[in-house]
């Protein structure tokens, strides 16, 4: 797309409304960034670009976008992990000027400052308090040993509701790294494969191939874990289809799963004081 006036996610306000109302008014991140993708045929050379920590710089975007439409009311913010278009947003039809002029306005209100820089390195899933905890955590989580990778994803795997969950660690085993059973219901378990793959740089296409080759005959269903992005064409052999199906958890999708298990987070409650409450008990010469 060409260069358009204003910060580059603006562009992704339209199409983040019109694919929201698609989907009927509410959908999951990763849903509503690849419907995106889709319609408006993002190429994979910009799907696969990455920010300085790591993360997708497409879906990156597309959550800044959603944190400023959530700001100006047109997504709702109350159940987290899904957006949802609020009334107004199911009305809102938006230009690229108005898009520009919905941002200013709620720049020049949450921010103070209209032409205040936006830092487009980070992912605001809710509050940009939260922002220097994420970037703390793609440092950490990229300096883990790849033992240490292996028995977090052990640990997270038990934590979602697998049971005997094993760490192989085995060499020339296509990247197996281990199995878990998984309880569908009381009389249905699937034995499921996973790789853990402690990396910096996109995980490609082969990668889930060998991976999937690996599997074959053994199970029906794999989960690839990764510190890094998949690229789009990973993305694709992992849900081809008459191919067993391979789940992926890039490094966005481990924080947020870390954050909800409340795995290596501390939650630390702040106080400050509410001037408005106060108002109505201050001097008039103090107002």
């Amino acid at each position: 797309m060409a260069k358009t006036p204003g910060p580059e996610f603006v562009r992704w306000f339209a199409p983040l409304l019109d694919t929201l109302r698609d989907l009927g008014n509410s959908g999951r991140p990763r849903e509503v960034s690849a419907k995106i993708a889709e319609r408006l045929r993002v190429s994979d050379a910009e799907l696969d670009r990455t920010n300085k920590n790591g993360l997708s710089r497409f879906d990156n975007q597309v959550a800044w976008a959603r944190f400023y439409l959530a700001k100006a009311g047109l997504i709702d913010t109350s159940r987290r992990g899904v957006w949802t278009l609020t009334e107004a947003g199911r009305e809102t039809k938006l230009d690229h000027d108005g898009a520009l002029r919905l941002f200013q306005s709620v720049a020049k209100r949450f921010r103070g400052d209209e032409a205040e820089p936006v830092d487009e390195t980070q992912v605001p899933e809710e509050t940009p308090e939260e922002q220097p905890v994420r970037e703390e955590m793609v440092r950490t989580l990229h300096a883990l040993s790849a033992d240490g990778f292996e028995r977090l994803c052990k640990l997270i795997l038990r934590e979602v509701g697998f049971e005997e969950v094993t760490v192989t660690g085995r060499s020339g085993d296509g990247g197996i790294d281990g199995f878990g059973i998984l309880r569908t219901n009381r009389l249905v378990t699937d034995r499921v494969l996973f790789q853990c793959k402690r990396h910096t740089k996109q995980v490609s296409p082969a990668y889930i191939r060998e991976f999937r080759g690996a599997m074959a005959n053994r199970v029906e269903r794999g989960i690839f874990l990764a510190t890094s992005t998949f690229s789009a064409e990973a993305k694709r052999e992992a849900r081809r289809e008459g191919a067993a199906p391979i789940e992926l958890v890039d490094l966005n999708g481990l924080i947020a799963l870390l954050v909800e298990l409340r795995l290596g987070i501390t939650m630390r409650t702040t106080f400050s004081v509410d001037q408005a409450f106060f108002r109505d008990y201050m001097s008039p010469n103090r107002l």
